[in-house]
């Protein structure tokens, strides 16, 4: 995961989420996930925090987060911060009711070993809500192509498909899927326009949320 680059450009990138676009987008993803995420027993925690904007807005009480800068500019929004890995969370067994992973899947070097630890530290009863961006979606497509044209943050993704994500997440200890799904604008607009979220899963949305219970 390029944590380099997000120390080096935290200040930039959480400031994407205050421009018009940003703040439409966000605004939705965030309201997709919440319903999912408030359906498990708290406390919550967030996997790859980032700046802590969805931790904030969905009241999550505290995250993990590699990068130093994004953890400092997270601790200011309110959120307690460990700076640790994903793949390695520095919690004892069954501590959360609620987890978190927005966007961080596809940075992961080992996206199974995460789910495994997210699955460890949740609670009997606890779940997951996973936000991403899902494989041959428009979105998906889109960033792609400018992590081929050397874009340093999305020339590290790898964008999983619907399948490819289930079956991790079986593997990793989770069951029963369900989905939700939001902005099926196309991107790289300046302006957007609000949209409910969607039950369901459709190939053809730019954030699809799955939530899963440990098995």
């Amino acid at each position: 995961m390029p944590y380099q680059f997000f120390d080096s450009h935290a200040s930039e990138y959480d400031a994407w989420y205050d421009t018009d676009a940003g703040k439409a987008i966000f605004t939705m993803e965030a309201d997709c996930l919440k319903p999912l995420l408030r359906s498990y027993p708290r406390p919550y925690l967030e996997i790859g925090v980032g700046s802590g904007r969805f931790a904030q807005a969905l009241e999550i009480e505290y995250g993990v987060e590699p990068a130093s800068t994004m953890a400092y500019l997270a601790k200011a929004r309110g959120i307690k911060v460990t700076q640790a890995n994903g793949e390695e969370l520095p919690f004892p067994n069954e501590t959360f009711g609620g987890l978190l992973i927005a966007f961080t899947l596809c940075f992961l070097d080992n996206p199974q070993k995460a789910l495994q630890e997210a699955c460890r530290v949740l609670v009997p009863e606890g779940g997951l809500a996973l936000g991403l961006i899902l494989k041959r979606s428009p979105w998906a497509e889109f960033y792609a192509e400018k992590g081929k044209e050397g874009h340093p943050i999305y020339s590290q993704a790898r964008f999983y498909s619907k399948d490819e994500v289930e079956n991790l997440l079986r593997l990793s200890g989770f069951k029963e899927f369900q989905y939700r799904s939001i902005l099926f604008q196309p991107p790289g607009q300046n302006i957007y326009h609000t949209e409910k979220p969607t039950e369901g899963y459709f190939k053809n949305a730019g954030f699809s949320v799955i939530g899963s219970r440990k098995r």
